[in-house]
C-alpha cells in the first residue's frame, strides 16, 4: 500500500443532471501529482448532488435534489454499492426524504443510520442502513419552524446540512432560513434525532448558515454563512454537544464589492487551516486556526480558476485541494503548502459537467 501522502483515491462527483451531466462520475486521484483520471459513471439518477460514503467503504449514498418523488412532494436518497476493485457504482435502492430539495447527507460512524437535510422542506430525517447497504424507510423526521430577517431567503426554514460530531453522539443542522444551527442527540438504538439540552446555536441575523466542520481536536466548530459571506467560529463542548460563539470573520478580501455567496467549509487535516468557498468572488478563502483559542486569521483568497465553486475537497493527507466549479464544469487541483496553508495551481484540471460535491475513498479500500 502506498504511503498516505501519495495514496491514490477514487473521487466521487455528485452533479446536477440538467445540461450535460448524466449522474455520478468516478475519477481516480493521483496522490503524487493531483491529476484526476476519469474512471466510470452511473446514470439514471436525477440530481445526485450531495454524497457520502459508508464507513465500511462498500456503499455510497446520494441525495436526489428534486421536489417530487413517486408522485409526492418529496426528494429522495439513493443507495449504491461500491465495487472495491474498480470503484464503480451499482444501484441498490431509493427512499423518499419527506421534504423537498434534499441537499446534504451524512452517515454515523457505526454505519447504522443515514441523515438527510431537506432544504426546500426545512426538515431533517434519519434512515436505517441495512447490512446489504439498502436504505429502510425513515425512522425519524423533524420539521424545523420559524424564519429570520431576509424576506427573500429566510421567510421559512431551509435546512442546508446535517453533520455529526467526532464523538458520534450529536448531529448539527445549519438552517439557512432560521440563522440557527439545530442540535440533536443521536439515538442510535431507535434511529431518532432528539433535541439537545442546548437545542440550537444562533449566528448573527441574515448570515444564512450553510455548512459546518469540526476541528480534529474536538474543541471547535466552524460554520460558513452563505448570505453574508462569513465564518462563525464556535467553542465546542463534546460532553454537552453545545456551541458557544467566539468569532465572526469575513470570507472575502476587504477590497471586494461585488455579489458573492459562500458554499462549503473544511478544516485542513493538520488542524492548522480553515478553507471555504466563495461563489461570485469564485475563490477559496484560507484562514489560519489558533489551536489554543480556535480563533481565525484571514490569510488569502485563491481563485478557483472557474465559476461557482459550490464544493471542494481535501485529500486525507492534506496535500491537495480539489475545487469543483459548477458553472464552468471543471475540477481544479491545487497543491497545499503544509506550512502556510496557501494554495498553488498544479495545472491539473478535469472537465466534469455541473460538479457539486466531491467525496474520496482510498483505492486500496476493501
Amino acid at each position: 500500500m502506498a504511503q498516505e501522502n501519495s495514496q491514490d483515491y477514487y473521487v466521487y462527483v455528485g452533479t446536477y443532471t440538467h445540461g450535460d451531466s448524466e449522474g455520478i462520475y468516478v475519477y481516480r486521484l493521483d496522490g503524487e501529482t493531483g491529476a484526476l483520471e476519469y474512471s466510470s459513471k452511473i446514470t439514471g439518477v436525477e440530481n445526485p448532488s450531495f454524497l457520502d460514503i459508508h464507513p465500511s467503504g462498500r456503499y455510497l449514498f446520494a441525495v436526489n435534489e428534486i421536489g417530487e418523488f413517486e408522485g409526492k412532494a418529496s426528494g429522495a436518497v439513493t443507495a449504491f454499492y461500491i465495487h472495491g476493485s474498480t470503484g464503480e457504482l451499482s444501484f441498490l435502492n431509493q427512499q423518499a426524504t419527506g421534504g423537498g430539495a434534499p441537499c446534504h447527507v451524512s452517515i454515523d460512524a457505526t454505519g447504522k443510520y443515514l441523515l438527510v437535510a431537506n432544504y426546500g422542506g426545512g426538515s431533517v430525517a434519519a434512515f436505517p442502513i441495512g447490512k446489504d447497504g439498502r436504505l429502510g424507510e425513515a425512522s425519524d423526521f423533524v420539521q424545523h419552524q420559524g424564519s429570520s430577517v431576509n424576506p427573500g431567503r429566510q421567510s421559512e426554514p431551509h435546512a442546508h446540512a446535517i453533520m455529526i460530531d467526532g464523538s458520534n453522539r450529536f448531529a448539527f443542522a445549519p438552517d439557512l432560513g432560521l440563522d440557527k444551527i439545530l442540535i440533536y442527540q443521536l439515538d442510535l438504538e431507535n434511529g431518532k434525532l432528539v433535541p439537545n439540552t442546548q437545542p440550537w446555536a444562533r449566528v448573527h441575523p441574515g448570515a444564512g448558515p450553510r455548512h459546518l466542520d469540526f476541528h480534529s481536536n474536538g474543541k471547535y466548530a466552524y460554520v460558513i454563512n452563505e448570505l453574508d459571506s462569513t465564518f462563525t467560529a464556535f467553542r465546542y463542548d463534546e460532553n454537552a454537544g453545545s456551541l458557544t460563539e467566539i468569532q465572526s470573520i469575513s470570507t472575502l478580501p476587504d477590497d471586494f464589492d461585488g455579489t458573492s455567496h459562500c458554499a462549503d467549509v473544511h478544516v485542513h487535516p493538520s488542524g492548522k487551516f480553515l478553507y471555504g468557498s466563495n461563489r461570485g468572488h469564485d475563490s477559496i478563502v484560507i484562514c489560519a486556526i489558533d489551536e489554543e483559542t480556535g480563533m481565525l486569521t484571514y490569510i488569502d483568497c485563491e481563485s478557483t480558476q472557474g465559476q461557482t465553486p459550490r464544493n471542494f475537497g481535501l485529500n486525507p493527507a492534506g496535500t491537495f485541494l480539489l475545487a469543483a466549479n459548477q458553472q464552468t464544469s471543471n475540477i481544479v487541483t491545487f497543491a497545499v503548502d503544509a506550512e502556510t496553508g496557501e494554495l498553488t495551481e498544479t495545472g491539473k484540471v478535469a472537465e466534469v459537467p455541473n460538479p457539486v460535491c466531491l467525496k474520496m475513498l482510498a483505492c486500496s479500500y476493501s
